[in-house]
């Protein structure tokens, strides 16, 4: 499937970086690919869930990177999320015509997801099994409170369309490769 957000940033009263932006999510058996599109940059992540794997392709200006991780380095690279407390709360909405359950996860480092997800779309592996661990449905929109930013993703398009295969295809030139730090 297909899932596209809209993107929205708050900090205070003010709109500010990544309003504008789109994510995309492709999902095809055990391979996720999430891109987000700003009028700044560019980024796809490539997921292999059998493996744990994840690609970072990064376009910035004119310069394009790729950041290889193996399974390891990829749950480092998510470790924020270790620890996190769900919520589940007795509230709900409709988007894009599924309804939807509100849950809130808050982080150690005090920053909270506001998370809202449907139970009758079940896609074969999730987005970010780190992020939206233990959530029990497929998230449809999620906003991050981190201080006093703001930054909400609304689906606005669902597809069930099949997808190629070439989505998933990890470039074998193009890229300047960026080590992970380790």
């Amino acid at each position: 499937c297909t899932i596209t957000y809209s993107v929205t940033q708050t900090a205070g009263n003010d709109n500010t970086g990544a309003t504008g932006s789109v994510k995309t999510v492709y999902i095809k058996g055990m391979n996720c690919r999430s891109d987000i599109a700003s009028p700044s940059f560019s980024q796809s992540i490539i997921y292999n869930h059998n493996t744990g794997s994840a690609v970072i392709l990064r376009t910035i200006s004119q310069g394009k990177f790729i950041t290889s991780l193996d399974a390891t380095h990829w749950q480092q690279q998510n470790s924020v999320y270790e620890g996190m407390k769900l919520s589940l709360v007795n509230e709900s909405k409709t988007i894009l015509g599924y309804e939807c359950k509100k849950a809130v996860a808050t982080l150690k480092n005090d920053s909270t997801y506001i998370i809202w997800y449907t139970t009758t779309v079940k896609p074969t592996i999730q987005e970010n099994p780190f992020q939206f661990k233990d959530v029990p449905g497929f998230v449809l929109e999620y906003e991050a409170i981190i201080k006093s930013s703001k930054v909400t993703y609304t689906a606005t398009k669902i597809n069930f369309n099949p997808l190629p295969a070439s989505l998933f295809v990890i470039p074998a030139s193009g890229y300047k490769e960026l080590k992970q730090d380790r």
